[in-house]
């Protein structure tokens, strides 16, 4: 089942305590290149504003730059976060892309806002923004299609197959399946929580201009090493940056994982911190095949989307070259 399932990687440009956010930019860019070679369907990248660990504000910018240094590999957003966003806006961006880089770019949509209460006034929005989702989704997918009552037209995207995917789990599985779109699922760590929204949205789906029939996306992270030890231990930066946000209130950069386990922990930091590295697909290649396997087996998943980030650059790609073994083999 695994070979026959597409695979893909999702980025959120993580910076690295001590480097330049350029750099985690420039890190991006280059892994979309190894994903490429390696056979991942698609590449997307992420959207966060004012927050120290992720250099990715600018999603569809930096898939501008990754499309640009990628020749096949399908290239878009997971995703843009629509209620800090004009639907015009967005039209444009995406028609900007798909006329530079035809029949590959993907608009992957979110309805979560700002981090902070500061960022959302930065930005002009607030969490009830959020709830006009659906109307704004529809707005944005009209841009397409046809011009406003005033005349207007989204240049150059009306006309253009931009192939819209909804970023959601509870409610957003609802707005994805009556807007006839595909659907992104996660974190797999909550088992229970994506079959149940893989439910809702196989049996609400209603057939688009966008989609046919339902098409899920389930995402989450997946680390592949020689030992489970080490592949756990690819996962420690990561949970020691959620573990922080919980207990600080800021996301930092990541740390190497050495630096992490060899720090005095609260009782509290270490229980977010623990809780952070459970549930992973994480493993030797045997045992990530397995729950892979299991994963397909109850989702019925047509794609997955991989998240995974840590500090060893090295450690990271190495996982994904094994992960990539498991659904490409030979290549």
């Amino acid at each position: 089942m695994i070979a026959r399932t597409r695979f893909s990687v999702l980025d959120r440009s993580r910076t690295r305590e001590g480097r330049p956010p350029a750099e985690a930019l420039r890190d991006t860019v280059a892994l979309a290149r190894e994903a490429e070679v390696l056979g991942y369907h698609r590449f997307w990248v992420s959207e966060h504003h004012g927050v120290p660990g992720v250099a990715g504000s600018a999603p569809t910018v930096l898939a501008a730059a990754v499309a640009s240094a990628t020749r096949d590999i399908r290239v878009g957003t997971g995703g843009v976060m629509l209620p800090n966003h004009q639907p015009l806006v967005v039209a444009e961006q995406f028609g900007v892309l798909e006329a530079l880089f035809p029949g590959r770019i993907d608009m992957g949509l979110g309805r979560s806002v700002g981090f902070t209460d500061g960022v959302r006034r930065a930005l002009g929005r607030d969490k009830g923004d959020a709830e006009d989702f659906a109307a704004q989704l529809g707005e944005l997918l009209d841009w397409f299609t046809d011009g406003s009552p005033d005349g207007v037209h989204a240049r150059p995207a009306e006309g253009l197959r931009v192939p819209p995917f909804v970023l959601a789990m509870g409610e957003g599985t609802t707005i994805a399946a009556r807007a006839g779109l595909p659907v992104v699922i996660g974190d797999l760590r909550s088992r229970e929580k994506v079959l149940r929204g893989v439910d809702r949205y196989r049996s609400l789906f209603r057939p688009s201009p966008w989609a046919a029939e339902p098409y899920v996306v389930v995402s989450g992270t997946v680390a592949v090493a020689g030992s489970a030890a080490e592949a756990r231990r690819l996962l420690v930066p990561e949970a020691w940056s959620m573990a922080y946000s919980r207990t600080h209130g800021t996301f930092p950069p990541l740390v190497p994982a050495e630096a992490v386990e060899a720090r005095s922990m609260t009782a509290r930091e270490r229980g977010f911190y623990e809780a952070g590295l459970a549930g992973h697909l994480a493993g030797t290649a045997e045992q990530v095949a397995g729950g892979l396997e299991t994963v397909l087996e109850d989702t019925g998943a047509d794609e997955v989307l991989v998240t995974t980030s840590s500090h060893d650059r090295t450690a990271l790609l190495d996982s994904y070259r094994r992960l990539a073994a498991l659904f490409a083999p030979g290549r």
